[in-house]
């Protein structure tokens, strides 16, 4: 093959991934005004691991909170939702401050708090009622809306029990479910890098 084979079959190959990768984009902001996918997204980097001992819902000061670099990641996922033509949504949130925090700094639109999103690391057989509400939340949800795409931010546990994956700070999962708010299938976008 010649060089300028080589540089024409890349040329294409680019352009390709080009085109494949506009079309996941336009489907996003798509498939969160079709009424059957929501976008859950576990809240931004706050370093640590569980909550210390302790802690109470709404006293920030007693629990582990975003840090500087996941209030740069929080804005900057609020700005690759708003290039893949998400300027508003219904915002709802954990009632952890780091998820708080975290939908604050999308600028999406005010955030509610939502009881079914909450953590239930620090009791894990709380699983299967706190996904059914979470489920019926949904179901709630999308019968309401018109065409307003819903984020949700939680917590890994959450994610996990919904959807069986696990995914990192920051990352999100568009999730098509059915009438009854159950999980069906989901896409995986990962949190932009800064």
């Amino acid at each position: 093959m010649t060089r300028f084979n080589r540089t024409i079959s890349l040329c294409i190959f680019l352009l390709g991934s080009l085109f494949i990768a506009q079309q996941a984009i336009a489907s996003l902001a798509g498939d969160l005004q079709d009424g059957q996918h929501v976008l859950l997204m576990r809240h931004a980097d706050a370093p640590g691991y569980g909550d210390p001992a302790g802690y109470v819902i709404g006293q920030c000061s007693t629990q582990r909170n975003l840090g500087d670099y996941g209030k740069r990641q929080a804005k900057a996922i609020g700005a690759w939702l708003a290039n893949q033509g998400i300027q508003k949504a219904e915002v709802f949130s954990s009632p952890w401050c780091r998820c708080l925090d975290t939908a604050n700094l999308l600028n999406k639109g005010p955030v509610k708090t939502e009881a079914s999103l909450g953590s239930f690391f620090d009791n894990m057989s709380l699983e299967k009622k706190q996904t059914k509400a979470l489920e019926t939340f949904i179901k709630n949800e999308l019968a309401r809306q018109s065409k307003t795409p819903i984020i949700l931010v939680t917590h890994h546990v959450n994610i996990q029990a919904f959807t069986g994956k696990v995914v990192g700070v920051g990352d999100m999962v568009l999730v098509r479910v059915n009438k009854n708010g159950e999980y069906l299938s989901h896409t995986i976008y990962l949190s932009p890098q800064l």
